[in-house]
């Protein structure tokens, strides 16, 4: 496997991006679903699209096919984008945990980005 680092962090994330909304939405921890149903709505799409798309990559990755390093490459932005964009919503909430997590996560992005932009 040539990136696997990112293979592995590709499939983890997306996967536990899902599995964390999926906790939220049993646990009624989504009060935005009342409160502004429009922009959740859209917040989600955006959160499941960047995780099919991890998930996507990090199987074009293991199985070593063509496209998955360009996939790669697009969801790792996807994932910059709302790992810089979301820890907002938990700042405001005083959840610093998360905020914690969205800061390792962004420098491992970082770090694996760049290996794999080095290896290209």
């Amino acid at each position: 496997m040539k990136h696997k680092a990112a293979t592995i962090f590709s499939l983890a994330v997306g996967i536990s991006m899902l599995l964390m909304w999926m906790m939220f939405y049993l646990t009624g921890s989504i009060p935005e679903l009342v409160s502004e149903p429009a922009r959740i709505t859209m917040h989600l799409l955006a959160e499941f699209v960047t995780a099919g798309t991890l998930i996507i990559a990090g199987w074009g990755l293991l199985k070593s096919k063509a496209w998955g390093v360009d996939l790669y490459l697009l969801a790792t932005g996807a994932l910059i984008y709302t790992l810089i964009q979301s820890p907002g919503y938990f700042v405001q909430n005083g959840e610093m945990g998360f905020v914690v997590m969205f800061a390792v996560l962004i420098i491992l992005a970082l770090i694996i980005l760049a290996g794999v932009l080095k290896k290209r």
